[in-house]
Parts: C-alpha cells; structure tokens; sequence
C-alpha cells in the first residue's frame, strides 16, 4: 500500500492510500483517535477499518493528524485536525474524479472529527462512527445532522460511556430526513481488544456500508 504525503494546512500530512483499479471506485476517509493518548493511522480500529472498507470496494485513505508520525505541525485541540482531515478528502477527491460516493469513518477522537467533517461537506454520503466520546466532546454541531450513518460502540466502553453515546443517538434520532443506526457489541470495551470483538465491529460496518450501497436515498 503505497505511503503518501499530501499538503495539509501546516505542512506536509502522512498518509497510507489503497487504490482500487475502478475508476469510479467510492472513496472513504478513515479518521485515527487522540494524538495525544498515542492515536495514530496504524491503531488496531484504524487499520481493519481502513481494509473493511477497502475490501468493499472503496478506495481508501488512512492518514496521521498534524504532530503524528511524519505529519508536521502540533496537536491543535481538534481545530487545525478538522482542516487536516479536510486536506486529506481534498487529496483523495482529486486523485478520484468519477467517484460516485463519498464516506467518512472515524474512531473515538476520530469520529467527533468525522462528524464534523461532515457538517462541511455535503459530498459526503455516509459516515460511520465507532465509539464517539460524547462525553468529552460537545456533538450538539449536528444539527441538523447532514447524512445517514452507523454508529457503533461497545457496552463495556469505559472511555466514552455507552450512556453518553445512547444521549447522542437519542438527539439524532429526533431530525428528519436522515437515518441513524446504532449497534452495541456486548461485552466491547473501548478498543474492541479481542479478536471476536473486532471481527464483530467490522462485520457489522460491512453489512450496513454494503446495504447502504445499494440504495439510493442518501
């Protein structure tokens, strides 16, 4: 998988890009968690999200927030993160003219970037957020929340409480015009540590990516 390095707001980003042969193959993003409490593009959720998508079909691009790895500048508290994983979909549009669908996914910190993101741009199609720590950071920006997507955590996530996440999904459900589908995986802690509990996370992304695919409805 080719190592990348694409222009962000301050400075160069690192980046792992997976083409597919199709030109008109969908695009997705893949968001990585805290640079602060050692999330990185190569984290565990990150990755097999990262080949889940890729596996689908998608051309996907995984890439280090600004301070992480080879990406230059210094964490920014998720604002200069935000212009980051805007850089990133600017990179992946351009390599992907003819690309039909366009999809974020993210993980804890990830994922509130993710869902940012999406109030920016109304290309994207569907999101997929996986443990989103709706009880560090505020999600009231969603509204309204532009596109359908999944959002998945486990119950036993003691990082970002599964009644935090139940809050959020609860405030979502309530806005017209979108879909919001939760799934819990029983007994998941935050970084779905176990095999089963992972295999389980990224099956279920699959399914509702694959059905979200063959309909038309946004």
């Amino acid at each position: 998988m080719p190592e990348v390095i694409f222009a962000g707001p301050e400075g160069r980003l690192e980046g792992r890009y997976h083409p597919q042969k199709e030109k008109d193959a969908p695009i997705a993003i893949v968001l990585h968690p805290h640079p602060q409490f050692g999330g990185t593009m190569n984290n565990k959720v990150v990755y097999n999200l990262h080949y889940a998508f890729y596996n689908m079909g998608f051309t996907v691009l995984r890439f280090n927030f600004r301070g992480v790895g080879r990406s230059q500048g210094e964490y920014d508290q998720g604002v200069g993160e935000l212009s980051d994983a805007a850089s990133a979909l600017d990179y992946l549009q351009s390599m992907n003219n003819n690309s039909k669908h366009c999809w974020v996914a993210g993980f804890s910190f990830g994922a509130w970037i993710g869902m940012q993101l999406l109030m920016r741009r109304p290309e994207i199609t569907g999101f997929i957020s996986v443990a989103p720590p709706a009880n560090m950071y505020d999600f009231s920006f969603l509204a309204p929340c532009p596109s359908s997507g999944l959002i998945i955590n486990g119950t036993s996530d003691r990082v970002a409480p599964p009644a935090d996440t139940h809050t959020l999904v609860n405030k979502l459900h309530e806005q017209k015009g979108i879909t919001i589908t939760h799934q819990e995986i029983e007994g998941s802690g935050h970084f779905f540590e176990t095999e089963e509990y992972m295999n389980t996370m990224t099956g279920n992304v699959t399914d509702y990516v694959k059905r979200r695919l063959t309909e038309t409805s946004r």
